[in-house]
This record gives C-alpha cells, sequence and structure tokens, in this order.
C-alpha cells in the first residue's frame, strides 16, 4: 500500500542493501524472514538474503542483486504475463508448514476491511464524479456478515503484501520477486486481487486477468474469493485516489473517474458476495 517512502536501496553491482526509515511494524524482520524462506523453497525467485547490519541506526538488510527490468512500464505480454503467473505459483507453493510463527501480511483481508470502513465514514465533500461509487462503497462495506468471510483463509499462503508490478524484475523468461517488507501469511486470492486491482497496473490497462489467473492456476473457489476481494482492493484505491488522499496527485487527470466507474462496475457485474 502506498505511503512514505519506506526504505532507502544501495544498488551495488552484485549486492543490493535496503535500509529502512520505518520498522514499527517489524518491516526488516518481515524482509529478512520472508527472504530466507525463498532462497530454501523457491530458490531465484527472489533475492538471497546475506546478511543484517545497522546503518546509521537503522536496521538494514543486504540481499543479492536480481537480473532483469521492472515490469510495468507497457502492458505485459502474453508471455510477461505467464511468467508472472509462474512467479506467484511458486511463491504460494512454499509449503504451509514452513510459515509457522510467521505474521499476518500487513494490510490483510480483517484489518483492511476495518480500515476503509473508518476511512469511508471520513470521506466528506465528494467530487461528483466519485460520489455514486462512495456510496455503493459504503453499502458494500457496511455489510458485517463479510467479517466473518474474510477471517476465514482456507489456503494460507506467502503472500508478497505488493500488487506494484515494478516489483517484479523479468528478464525475458522468469520473473523475480523483490520487496518483501510487508509480507507475511495470506490467501492466494488476496495476493492476486491486490496485483490485479494495484493503480500500477490497472488504470493503464497493464494486465489480462484472464490469462494471469490461468497461468497463477487458482481454484475456482479461489477465483471467487479473488472477484470479492477485488472489490475490497478496488474500494481503497477509489479513496486513496479522493482530492484529499496521498495517490490523487501521483496518477494522471481522469484517474479518479476511471476509478469510480471501475467500483461500481464490480460491485454491480458481480452482485452480493456469496
Amino acid at each position: 500500500m502506498p505511503g512514505q517512502t519506506s526504505h532507502q536501496l544501495r544498488v551495488d553491482r552484485e549486492t543490493v542493501t535496503k535500509t529502512f526509515r520505518f520498522w514499527s511494524r517489524g518491516e526488516p524482520d518481515r524482509e529478512w524472514d520472508g527472504l530466507t524462506l525463498l532462497a530454501e523453497h523457491a530458490p531465484g525467485l527472489a533475492p538471497v538474503p546475506l546478511h543484517r547490519e545497522v546503518r546509521d541506526g537503522a536496521p538494514a538488510v543486504v540481499m543479492t542483486r536480481l537480473p532483469g527490468v521492472e515490469l510495468g512500464e507497457a502492458p505485459l505480454t502474453v508471455d510477461e504475463t505467464r511468467a508472472l503467473g509462474a512467479a506467484l505459483r511458486r511463491l504460494f507453493d512454499v509449503p504451509a508448514p514452513v510459515l509457522t510463527g510467521l505474521p499476518d501480511r500487513i494490510w490483510g483481508a480483517s484489518s483492511g476491511l476495518e480500515h476503509l470502513r473508518t476511512r469511508v465514514g471520513e470521506v466528506h465533500d465528494t467530487p461528483p464524479e466519485a460520489a455514486p461509487a462512495v456510496d455503493a462503497a459504503r453499502a458494500w462495506l457496511a455489510d458485517r456478515a463479510r467479517d466473518e468471510r474474510v477471517r476465514t483463509n482456507p489456503d494460507p499462503v506467502l503472500g508478497r503484501a505488493d500488487g506494484n508490478l515494478a516489483n517484479v524484475l523479468f528478464d525475458g523468461r522468469t520473473c523475480r520477486l523483490v520487496d518483501f517488507e510487508d509480507c507475511g501469511i495470506s490467501d492466494p486470492a488476496y495476493e492476486v486481487a491486490d496485483l490485479l486491482e494495484h493503480v500500477s497496473g490497472r488504470l493503464p490497462r497493464l494486465i489480462d486477468t484472464d490469462v494471469l489467473l490461468e497461468a497463477v492456476g487458482l481454484t475456482d473457489a479461489q477465483v471467487e474469493r479473488c472477484t470479492d476481494y477485488r472489490r475490497l482492493f478496488a474500494i481503497y484505491w477509489l479513496l486513496m485516489l479522493l482530492p484529499d488522499a496521498p495517490s490523487h496527485h501521483r496518477n494522471p487527470p481522469g484517474s479518479l473517474a476511471d476509478q469510480s466507474g471501475h467500483v461500481l462496475r464490480l460491485l454491480d457485474e458481480h452482485g452480493p458476495s456469496r
């Protein structure tokens, strides 16, 4: 989720040093633990953690540098989308027993739902182009029946908690993943929803949803949950694009109207949550 830049990067020839500016939510531990698990159970998918240190009083993690260029500069090709799906599949296939002891990902489903209820209650003087979508979002969030559903995670996996395509590297054949400071236990459906609804990919229409879902290999039940979770993330970005919110000036003109229409279509197309 967007906010202040949480870290600084030093990129050397073979290593990257990530120095954290904030660590109240255990970000350095999450990064280290997530990368350590992946180095053992999905080698090559993410940087290998080398050592930890303190720089000017701030915690830092030194890791290997990965090949590839960031996705997100143009619509993903079919090959790129399939490679991204394969990378997510490797992430989700980390054995569940080794996740014992990990915290839930930052901004998980339950905490996200409560955050949005609070945030939508603080919205006043909504711009005309966003008012119908905010009203629809408020009504959707008011359904307390969904609380139990978001607390139920039948398929715990290691979640990256990062839908930004810029944190996916592609070398022409393989996608690799970086930025695990918010990682933790999640639901594969929730992680895919995060990716599909992140404004870095959704606003410019960079991802073919059907190709990605097929490549990841979600079950029918997971696809259904993903549909519902997409609504949650879409509402999040709607609120983040309002004039007084952090993402309003970071995105091109028309983004709020685009997101408003998207939210209305999601909430109307799929009907009540099942």
